[in-house]
């Protein structure tokens, strides 16, 4: 490999990072602080750290899947897209397999260290999601994607424990608005993964992953996406009938109307090539989701 320069390496960085990718911590955070809204409690430091710590982690998931894909040949099987199959950045020679293994590990510390701040200060509540985050960080390559336990794990780990730790910081306790909110949030992180597996199932096979798509068949891996697409929707309804969320909250509901063609391709031609406005309509419905959802539940109080 040539000697890279401070420019390209710090592109190689971000590369692996997957730095587009990184909008799901910022929506995460907003969803769970807006629950600390709801509940009575919101506090910018500690919803900042919070960010810290969610960021660093999703960085470390990023970079330790790249190297370990890189490691079992994976990355060289894949056909990536703009939404799927890793970014080549270590078989294309941007940047060393140890330098993304670095990163990974160095993210993953500052996870820690920010997690261990803040069961310090909010108590042993807090610990459950730690373990089952740093489970998620450390074990999903390597460990999770094998065991068909990835998807789960993925929507636990980056979807609904963040909403519920990011509100258990600034408020000191779980209360139903967190609980109600993290529900939508694990079914949207859950199919982010799910859907964007299908272009690379012959590849993970490979690799020797066993993911949903390989232990069910991609029909049922579609009917199991469109459940979950759903549940988010159901979810947020559920919240507002039981008189957890405002009715401001229903406002979360719209962007499922995107869930429509990647439903519609899930449903009826899983066995065909996943298009990318499909891939692209998955990301925003989860992006949107989320943020809109927020906006919903702290517009209460400014009206």
């Amino acid at each position: 490999m040539e000697t890279l320069s401070a420019t390209d390496r710090v592109q190689g960085y971000l590369q692996v990072a997957r730095a587009p990718f990184l909008a799901l911590p910022v929506t995460l955070i907003l969803l769970g602080s807006a629950a600390a809204v709801v509940a009575g409690g919101f506090d910018p430091v500690a919803a900042i750290l919070a960010f810290v710590g969610l960021l660093s982690l999703h960085v470390s998931i990023n970079a330790r899947n790249e190297y370990r894909d890189y490691q079992s040949g994976v990355d060289h099987e894949t056909d990536p897209t703009p939404f799927s199959g890793g970014s080549k950045t270590l078989p294309e020679g941007e940047l060393e397999p140890v330098a993304a293994k670095r990163l990974a590990t160095v993210t993953a510390g500052i996870g820690a260290v920010i997690g261990g701040y803040f069961i310090v200060e909010v108590g042993l509540l807090l610990v459950p999601i730690t373990i089952v985050g740093a489970i998620s960080v450390l074990f999903y390559t390597s460990h999770l994607t094998r065991y068909g336990l990835g998807e789960l794990f993925a929507g636990l780990g980056l979807g609904g424990l963040p909403v519920l730790g990011t509100g258990l910081v600034q408020v000191g306790s779980i209360t139903p608005e967190m609980l109600v909110a993290s529900v939508p949030a694990t079914l949207l992180t859950f199919n982010l993964l799910l859907l964007n597996e299908f272009p690379d199932v012959a590849a993970d096979r490979r690799g020797d992953r066993q993911n949903l798509i390989h232990r069910l068949g991609r029909s049922a891996a579609g009917w199991i996406y469109v459940a979950a697409g759903l549940g988010v929707p159901l979810a947020i309804v559920a919240g507002w009938a039981g008189g957890v969320f405002p009715a401001w909250g229903l406002l979360g509901i719209l962007p499922s109307l995107l869930l429509a063609r990647p439903a519609r391709w899930a449903i009826t031609e899983p066995d065909t090539d996943l298009p990318v406005g499909a891939q692209r309509d998955n990301v925003l419905w989860i992006l949107a989701t989320n943020a809109v959802l927020a906006l919903g539940l702290i517009v209460p109080s400014f009206v």
